[in-house]
């Protein structure tokens, strides 16, 4: 656009139309409803009804607001983590190989570890405050689903085409245009999907981030997570409903009203020329029609495109990947990394040994292993169930808008509201827990296989699809020549993801209450849940450490060496420049 245009569009602001003004009511609403439910957050904690669940019907419109509110707060935040934290540790050599060591270890560290310390963080700040309260839950959720991000964007910047990555350098494009103009367009797609499954995976977690527990503190925040832990304590089957009920309408608007049109405006950044014949979701058709409200929206695009387009910096060097090349360099890094470790060992030995002996620590390891091929047989299963179902509507976008919303509803679903069920049949039937509270654990797993296969999917450069198609390639041929090598760097960032899910998920899978029956499964994550009952530091030091080290051990022997070979073999020592 020249700056006539510009000038002469700023000069002549429109004239607000009927879709102006009712899209300016329900701004106004939705503000006016976040601030009523905002308004409890300054609230002292000890103040009558600031923490008191309530489990008719009528308490759950405000409940699912402030479930709401919070989700989205830790949503944003998420963002924000992505496009610094993710994006550093992507592009520079240097800093990525601490970055996503430490993303291992955060993703490896169980919400029940976060909630342990972080509620004494955030409660030393606000002292005798709902805001201190808050924040903890926030930063919560926000660990649900900002790990997920994360590795997507860090997986979706080291995959960029190496034909699209010279065309850059042929067009002189400096590193923030090729980051603005090239690299975040081409994780656009990715992104979205799995901020969809990073908000279902908060969802998940929601009923141990609004129902704190720690020792004798038990602090439980309204919303419709601390709602269906009070139906699961009083074995209340129709506020469980309820809850679903409730789940499920909030579930419909965001869907509606956030990621529909995201998922429509993504389809602009699809890879190949193919297009698109999907209809426009209402909400753009209604944005569409205004008239004041399209014309600040064009101002804004433009001032960002303005911004994302500055000749700003060069190419970095740390993307060369000579900043370890020498021995000495390399010696200096891997003495200051062993230094490292061996102080954070040593502060943790110095916590826990005081109050636990050599053997319980053996015996904390055992059920690390435990867990650990719990974990490994539900992403198995996840792989072999999702990836076929993600590449069928990953290549039919009709039918994947049509699925998104089950596919959200179904990855939302708390493990806890499927604890009566599983309580029930596992005490008729004499069943082993630690068999059948297995399957618990795919709840928090599948959907990270399956929203990164449909987002890999839907990626997929068009021109090869065309190819496999007039080569009259089908059946198994297809799937080993063509989808496989194609998304496997997506199957593999779908599989770490997934194995971090799990592993967070055995706290809730591996001890299921349903009233006064508590069943427990042997291994690391009911130790750590009844460590954080009991209050027990120590304990939950150890569980968690013991957890960090499973899980980075293992993505740093099994599941980086698959997702690397994936991106080496399609994309080359090119795509990771």
């Amino acid at each position: 656009m020249t700056t006539q245009g510009l000038s002469l569009r700023l000069a002549r602001p429109a004239r607000p139309n009927l879709a102006d003004m009712a899209a300016f009511l329900c701004l106004v609403a939705l503000a006016f409803a976040f601030g009523s439910v905002g308004r409890h957050a300054g609230v002292p904690l000890a103040a009558p009804e600031a923490t008191v669940i309530h489990l008719s019907p009528l308490y759950l419109p405000e409940y699912a607001g402030r479930t709401v509110l919070r989700m989205m707060a830790a949503l944003a935040a998420s963002v924000v983590f992505t496009f610094t934290y993710a994006v550093l540790a992507a592009k520079s050599r240097l800093a990525g190989r601490v970055l996503i060591p430490l993303l291992d270890v955060l993703q490896a560290t169980p919400i029940l570890g976060f909630l342990t310390f972080t509620y004494v963080f955030f409660m030393g700040i606000f002292p005798g405050s709902m805001l201190g309260a808050e924040l903890t839950a926030i930063f919560v959720i926000f660990t649900s689903q900002a790990w997920n991000m994360a590795f997507a964007m860090v997986q979706s910047l080291r995959t960029v085409p190496p034909d699209l990555t010279e065309a850059a350098r042929g067009l002189g494009l400096t590193a923030w245009q090729r980051f603005w103009r090239l690299e975040v367009p081409s994780a656009i797609p990715a992104l979205i999907w799995n901020a969809m499954v990073s908000l279902s995976g908060g969802w998940f977690m929601l009923v141990a981030a609004e129902t704190i527990t720690v020792g004798k503190t038990h602090v439980a925040l309204p919303g419709i997570g601390s709602y269906v832990g009070m139906a699961i304590a009083q074995r209340n089957a129709w506020a469980i409903l309820y809850a679903i009920v409730a789940m499920a309408v909030v579930i419909l608007i965001y869907d509606q009203v956030l990621f529909r049109p995201l998922v429509a405006w993504s389809g602009r950044f699809r890879l190949g020329s193919e297009a698109l014949s999907t209809p426009d979701p209402w909400l753009l058709v209604v944005w569409r029609r205004t008239r004041l409200l399209r014309q600040l929206g064009d101002r804004v695009t433009d001032m960002l495109g303005a911004i994302g387009g500055m000749r700003l910096g060069t190419a970095p060097r740390w993307t060369r990947g000579e900043v370890l090349s020498t021995p000495v360099r390399r010696t200096l890094w891997g003495g200051g990394m062993v230094l490292l470790c061996s102080v954070a060992a040593y502060e943790i030995w110095a916590l826990v040994h005081d109050r636990i002996g050599p053997h319980e620590i053996a015996a904390v390891g055992w059920l690390g292993g435990l867990t650990m091929a719990r974990v490994f047989l539900v992403v198995l299963l996840s792989c072999l169930i999702w990836v076929p179902v993600g590449v069928w509507f990953g290549l039919r976008p009709r039918w994947a808008r049509r699925a998104q919303l089950a596919a959200q509803f179904m990855a939302a679903f708390p493990a806890n509201l499927f604890f009566p069920l599983f309580v029930l049949v596992i005490v008729r039937f004499h069943l082993d827990a630690d068999v059948w509270l297995t399957p618990l654990m795919m709840l928090g797993t599948q959907w990270y296989i399956l929203f990164n296969v449909v987002g890999g999917t839907s990626n997929f450069p068009a021109e090869l699809l065309e190819a496999a198609r007039n080569l009259n390639l089908g059946g198994v041929t297809w799937w080993r020549q063509v989808m496989l090598p194609g998304l496997a760097p997506y199957i593999a960032t779908g599989a770490v993801t997934a194995a971090g899910g799990a592993w967070n998920a055995s706290i809730l899978a591996e001890m299921a209450s349903w009233g006064s029956t508590t069943l427990h499964a042997r291994g690391l994550g009911n130790y750590i849940a009844e460590a954080t009952v009991s209050g027990d530091l120590s304990r939950v030091t150890l569980g968690v450490a013991v957890m960090a080290a499973f899980v980075v051990v293992l993505n740093r022997v099994v599941w980086r060496p698959l997702q690397d070979h994936a991106e080496r073999r399609i994309f080359g020592p090119v795509g990771r420049s």
